[in-house]
Formats: structure tokens, sequence, C-alpha cells
């Protein structure tokens, strides 16, 4: 493994001791469900006669933002015939819009007056809004000029998983609060 790691990301220096005690935080934390582990396993050792098993087995799990449609129960009007596309494709449109609101909040607001942000749980629900958002960062990412701006882009996703997902926001900001 730690030369997979190697050749993978050849900048980074990583003890053997360093991976183990992260693969065994990773499988004791049950970060990930069985699933997601065998899925990624396949994707870092490819073995041509492991994959023809697989397929052969089961059938491919593939992960869309469809899971984020029962994950978000935001209430849309289906037409059954058209199996959830439109469904899926409000919900994604309705992810992107409140993206966009908090980052354009987090971006017209002052480091003091942002809301504290609450911790929140590794559920399933929680990892799909979460995937769900990150292809979306991408253009905002590549277009951030300095830290400040990648700051405030960060900020603004993270108020808009807690905003998808109903976590309650302290309304105050943190310069009011004595710690």
């Amino acid at each position: 493994m730690h030369c997979l790691f190697a050749e993978l990301e050849p900048s980074l220096t990583v003890t053997e001791q360093n991976l183990a005690d992260r693969v065994r935080y990773i499988l004791r934390s049950n970060i990930f469900d069985v699933a997601e582990l065998e899925r990624l396993r396949r994707e870092t050792v490819p073995s041509s006669d492991e994959n023809a098993q697989a397929e052969d087995a089961a059938p491919h799990i593939v992960e869309q933002p469809a899971n984020v449609d029962a994950a978000v129960n935001i209430p849309v009007v289906v037409d059954s015939n058209d199996d959830g596309a439109v469904a899926q494709e409000l919900e994604l449109e309705h992810m992107m819009s409140t993206l966009e609101e908090a980052i354009v909040e987090t971006r017209s607001t002052t480091l003091e007056n942002r809301p504290r942000l609450p911790c929140i749980a590794l559920s399933k629900r929680n990892r799909a809004v979460v995937r769900a958002l990150n292809p979306m960062l991408v253009t905002y990412l590549k277009a951030s000029r300095d830290l400040c701006e990648t700051n405030s882009i960060l900020f603004g996703v993270a108020l808009a998983v807690c905003r998808i997902i109903g976590a309650k926001l302290s309304t105050a900001g943190r310069a009011t609060e004595q710690s």
C-alpha cells in the first residue's frame, strides 16, 4: 500500500506506519460503509480477473446525485413517466441556488459577522449532500484569486450544506459571543 501511495502522491512523504494507522482509523470509525470501501478497494487495485468476476456476480453500484433526492426532503411534483429525472434536476437546481446564495452572502459578510457553523454528524444523508455539491465547487474554486476568496467560498459551501440539511445556525456573529 505504501508503494501505491508513493506512486500516486510522490510529493507527499508518508511512512508505512502512518498509512496503516490511517487505514485502521477509517475502518474502526465506520466513516465508509462496506459497499463504499469495496468500491474504493476496486478502484485502487484494479485486477482484470476481479473486475470480471465482480461484474458477473453483482450489478455495478453507481453513485449518482439521485441519492440526494431521498436524502434531502424537499417536496417535488414528479411525473411518473420521467423516472425521477425531473425531481433530480429540480433538487440539483435547488442545491445550486442555495450554494450561490450562501457564497454571495459569505463574500459580503465580514469574518466577525459570519454565523457559527454547527458540528454535523457523518451520516449517509449528509455525505450525499456534500457529494452532490462537490462538482459544483470547481467553477468557484478555479475563479478564486487568493486565499481570502477561497476561504469565503469554502465557508459559503459549509453554510449551504447546513441550510440544505436543515441544521440550525446561530444568527449572532462571532463578535457578539464571549469565548
